[in-house]
């Protein structure tokens, strides 16, 4: 018997939200594993996107950077042009793109509900139908949304976020059910704390980096790198059989 490969050369991947922290990790991580990676953000002629495009370059691969916002379905339209323009082709989506707002429910204004549910969770579905829909062209492909601990708890000032990220892990499963009989897959990777710009305000702290390290059975925070193996695993043939799941990635948080 053979055993399953993670490679994915040949591949064209997507990832959105990549100028740095989690997306930045995966966009490199899809690249050494052999895919050619277009990259996407909000802000996309900084000197952090084009080092990402540089640094993929570097391992050998193809890379294309985009600046779109994922909340609006024209850019998102123009972004999945771009790279079909480019490659032809797109063979694996992450949605990693998002923002948090701390606020509790009776406190927050409307405008950053909708700013962050239009981001978090419409931004999603917009990429994954839009890719979905070349996807289904081809009967082959894999969306990998990036969710969270919080789609699955609740916790002082996140109402809305978790109600976004419980929202994607709920997508994730409509589109795994919408879109098997295409050959498309449709996973979630759930962190729980991850050390990034994102989450300074949280483990930046010495005092509470202490207090969750403790609340978690294996006694760290987590880096970006620790995403990368559910991600390779989720992207690639490795988890052929594998669709409409959420792999939490929390140190045991949720144990």
């Amino acid at each position: 018997m053979s055993m399953p490969t993670f490679s994915l050369a040949g591949k064209v991947a997507l990832v959105t939200g990549a100028r740095q922290g989690i997306g930045k990790t995966i966009a490199l991580a899809l690249a050494e594993a052999g895919a050619d990676v277009a990259i996407c953000d909000l802000v996309a002629d900084d000197y952090k996107l084009n080092a990402v495009a540089q640094e993929i370059q570097k391992l050998g691969r193809r890379t294309l950077t985009v600046q779109a916002d994922t909340s609006q379905k024209e850019d998102v339209d123009r972004m999945v042009q771009k790279v079909m323009d480019q490659y032809g082709g797109i063979d694996i989506l992450v949605n990693n793109a998002g923002i948090i707002i701390r606020s509790p429910i009776l406190e927050m204004p409307e405008k950053d509900w909708d700013r962050l549910l239009d981001v978090d969770l419409k931004g999603y579905f917009l990429c994954a139908q839009a890719v979905g829909r070349k996807m289904v062209e081809r009967k082959a492909g894999v969306i990998i949304n990036i969710a969270s601990q919080f789609g699955f708890k609740v916790a002082p000032g996140m109402g809305a976020y978790s109600i976004a990220k419980a929202g994607i892990v709920m997508l994730t499963r409509v589109l795994a059910h919408e879109l098997g009989r295409f050959g498309i897959r449709a996973n979630s990777v759930a962190p729980a704390l991850v050390k990034t710009d994102f989450s300074r305000h949280t483990w930046g702290d010495a005092e509470t980096l202490k207090h969750v390290e403790a609340s978690l059975p294996l006694g760290r925070v987590a880096e970006t790198t620790d995403l990368v193996g559910a991600v390779l695993l989720l992207a690639s043939d490795a988890s052929s059989y594998i669709t409409g799941h959420t792999i939490l990635v929390d140190g045991g948080a949720l144990a």
